[in-house]
């Protein structure tokens, strides 16, 4: 029985995380089940788990396979709480997991109107923030 602290299981999701980023990984993350890791992260007390873990999400979910397993794990609602969040790459990750994992299938789950309002007030925000503008306005370009 090996005791891991929260500061060990951060920089593993983050590790996995940037894996993530690379398609070639995706067959990997897959076969490891690391996506569902990462959705076990985005129920976590640390915000920097949630962080690592929405961030691998979305790295991910740019491949269909992937973004599958997210929609079929319950996922969905995990990534729509982040958009809630206090930490900002946290809600950016949501906004561009969003963007990759809406599709015909799941519209009625993410295009709630309180997930567009959301995303709306995130595409007004231009002067606070660009990223968020940008991927909350091509999230609504492309899905609303």
């Amino acid at each position: 029985y090996i005791l891991i602290t929260t500061e060990t299981k951060e920089k593993i999701v983050a590790n996995l995380a940037n894996f993530a980023y690379d398609p070639y990984n995706y067959t990997f993350l897959c076969q490891l089940n690391v996506i569902e890791l990462f959705l076990d992260c985005l129920t976590e007390l640390s915000e920097r788990l949630v962080e690592f873990g929405i961030g691998g999400i979305c790295n991910a979910c740019a491949d269909p396979a992937n973004a599958a397993l997210v929609t079929q794990n319950d996922g969905i609602p995990l990534v729509i709480q982040c958009l809630s969040s206090p930490a900002r790459n946290t809600v950016n990750y949501a906004l561009g997991a969003l963007y990759y994992l809406c599709n015909a299938s799941n519209k009625e789950e993410i295009l709630k109107p309180e997930v567009i309002n959301a995303i709306k007030s995130y595409a007004a925000a231009g002067g606070v923030s660009t990223s968020f503008s940008n991927l909350a306005q091509s999230f609504l370009d492309k899905h609303v």
